[in-house]
C-alpha cells in the first residue's frame, strides 16, 4: 500500500473523534503522531484534509471525498486479514471472551456446551466487563472477542456488528423497599431514594446522577446490593430470573420499563479472529435469545 496504515486510521479516527487530541486519546497514541501522520498523508494525495483555521479541525470538500475512498481501503484490509486467517485454518492456542451480564444464561450455556465439543483443545477464558471496559480490553490485547450494550460510535479500531438478539432491562429493588409497596412510580420518586448505578473501571459518564448513588463495575454485583435493600437498579431480567431463589428482588412499575437493549460483538481490527474466535462470532450472530 502506497498510504501509511497507521495515517488512514489516523484519519478516519479524527472525522469521528471531531479533533486530533480526541483520535489520539482513542488510538491511545500522542496528538503530536496523529498530526504527523494527518500532516504526511496530505502530502502523499497532494490535498489539504482539513481546514485547520477553526477551533477544531473541519474536513474540507477534498477531505470529504478522501474519506469514503479510506474507509473502504481499510475495510478492504480487515477483510483480508480476516481471509488469510481463515484460509490458514489456524485455531487459537487461547480465546478470551468478555461477557457482559446482558446476555441471556441460556446462550451463554449452550454457546459453552457447543465450543467444548468443537475446540476441545483451545483455552477459554471468559471475562466480566460492561462499556467502555469491553472496548479497553480489547484494545490493550487481553481480550479477543466482547459483547457490549449496543451504541451507535466505536473506535475506528474495533470491529462490531449487532447481535440478533436483544436484553430486557427493567427496575429492582427488594420485596422490603418501600418502594416495593407502590403500584406505580414517577422518575421524580426515584431520585429521592439511592441508585445502583453500572459506573466502569473507565468511566464516561456525561448525564450526572440526580440523588444519591452507589455503583459497582457489572450487574451481578449491582444485583446483590439490591438485594440487600440498599437502593433501586436497572437490571437485566433474565440475570434477575437465574438468581431469583437466592436474590429475590420486586420488578417496579414506572414509565417505559421494561425496556429492550440491543447488544452488539466486538473484536479488535488488528488482530484477526482464529477458527475458534470466528465460530464465537458466527454462532452469537445466529442465535437469538
Amino acid at each position: 500500500m502506497r498510504y501509511s496504515p497507521e495515517a488512514l486510521t489516523a484519519f478516519v479516527e479524527t472525522v469521528s473523534c471531531g479533533s486530533f487530541s480526541a483520535a489520539a486519546r482513542r488510538l491511545r497514541k500522542s496528538q503530536s503522531t496523529i498530526s504527523t501522520a494527518i500532516a504526511h498523508l496530505e502530502v502523499d494525495l497532494g490535498v489539504t484534509l482539513f481546514d485547520r483555521s477553526a477551533r477544531q479541525p473541519v474536513l474540507t470538500p477534498q477531505g470529504q471525498r478522501v474519506l469514503s475512498y479510506v474507509q473502504v481501503i481499510l475495510a478492504a484490509s480487515e477483510r483480508l486479514d480476516e481471509l488469510a486467517v481463515s484460509l490458514s485454518g489456524e485455531t487459537e492456542a487461547r480465546l478470551t471472551f468478555v461477557l457482559s451480564d446482558t446476555l441471556h444464561p441460556d446462550v451463554l450455556e449452550d454457546l459453552l456446551a457447543q465450543f467444548d465439543r468443537r475446540f476441545p483443545h483451545t483455552e477459554f477464558e471468559c471475562l466480566v466487563g460492561e462499556d467502555d471496559d469491553v472496548v479497553d480490553l480489547l484494545q490493550k490485547g487481553r481480550a479477543q472477542v466482547g459483547l457490549i450494550e449496543a451504541r451507535d460510535d466505536y473506535p475506528t479500531d474495533i470491529g462490531h456488528t449487532r447481535l440478533p438478539m436483544q436484553t430486557r432491562m427493567a427496575i429492582y429493588v427488594a420485596p422490603g423497599h418501600p418502594l416495593a409497596a407502590q403500584e406505580r412510580v414517577e422518575w421524580e420518586q426515584l431520585r429521592t431514594w439511592r441508585e445502583l448505578r453500572l459506573n466502569t473501571y473507565l468511566e464516561n459518564r456525561t448525564t450526572p446522577a440526580r440523588g444519591p448513588v452507589w455503583s459497582a463495575p457489572n450487574y451481578l454485583m449491582l444485583l446483590s446490593m439490591a438485594a440487600q435493600g440498599l437502593g433501586w437498579c436497572a437490571l437485566p431480567c433474565a440475570l434477575v430470573d437465574e438468581f431469583a431463589r437466592s436474590a429475590e428482588l420486586t420488578m417496579l412499575d414506572i414509565a417505559g420499563w421494561p425496556m429492550s437493549v440491543s447488544i452488539d460483538l466486538l473484536w479488535h481490527k488488528e488482530a484477526p479472529l482464529g477458527a475458534a474466535g470466528s465460530w464465537l462470532r458466527d454462532y452469537l450472530q445466529q442465535v437469538s435469545a
